[in-house]
């Protein structure tokens, strides 16, 4: 499986983000390293389809596809189960979004 965990220096939350993601990844037992890409530029963001700091992708698949999909250099927020706003998505989410994925493949 490929994890990606893209971002934008300028956004805080991406080391938390990156570090609960490592960490999901680890106790769900994938053996996959996290690549972890930079984007710094606008050019960037489109090549790579940079949803904003962090974008976490499983097999190319973003873990939150948004509805409205502009890319470029900004920080994201994720829904919380209750509704709310969050600029760092929790590991229960990330964890869902990981095991979806692993089904997703054994189809």
């Amino acid at each position: 499986m490929r994890v990606e965990f893209l971002y934008w220096e300028d956004c805080p939350s991406y080391a938390q983000a990156l570090l609960r993601l490592r960490e999901v990844v680890a106790e769900e037992g994938i053996n996959s390293e996290v690549e972890v890409i930079r984007v710094d530029t606008e050019d960037q963001a489109q090549q790579l389809r940079f949803l904003g700091s962090p974008t976490i992708r499983f097999d190319d698949v973003d873990m939150a596809p948004p509805v409205d999909q502009s890319y470029g250099l900004s920080c994201r927020v994720y829904l919380t189960d209750d509704g709310r706003v969050t600029p760092l998505p929790s590991k229960e989410m990330i964890r869902r979004a990981l095991r979806s994925a692993v089904r997703t493949r054994e189809v």
